[in-house]
């Protein structure tokens, strides 16, 4: 019947028994599942991470005013990558980045949850908030 009408014949669905053959135009079939993936991968959605800076020493002020500046990010449904940036021989006060990175965090339970917890990565102790889900 393929012949007949000069399309192919293409197995849509192997592992059925017994598996499900089409009459088609091979080509237009392949061009067509090509742009379905295309449109598929259009519609993901992107993750975008937003970064926040701290140093170990990070007064209240500038403290506060980056955690809102994460709440908006958190809200709008950004990740925030958090990090405690040590210049120098201020890699002595880990202890004190971390308890600045874990403060962060519970402050802000409400709007996001830890995916990774502080770490430290060579002069960057870093840890990644996601937003909570709707």
């Amino acid at each position: 019947m393929a012949r007949e009408q000069e399309l192919d014949l293409v197995e849509i669905a192997p592992q059925i028994v017994p598996p499900v053959c089409k009459i088609i135009d091979y080509k237009k079939f392949l061009y067509e599942l090509k742009k379905k993936l295309k449109e598929t991968k259009s519609k993901a959605s992107k993750v975008v991470v937003k970064e926040i800076r701290f140093g170990p020493h990070t007064d209240d002020h500038d403290y506060n005013f980056k955690k809102n500046h994460a709440i908006e990010f958190l809200k709008d449904g950004f990740k925030v990558k958090a990090f405690v940036f040590f210049r120098g021989r201020e890699i002595a006060f880990k202890q004190q980045g971390e308890i600045l990175l874990l403060r962060f965090a519970s402050e802000l339970e409400e709007f996001g949850k830890p995916e990774q917890m502080p770490q430290l990565d060579g002069k960057r102790m870093i840890m990644i908030l996601g937003p909570k889900k709707k």
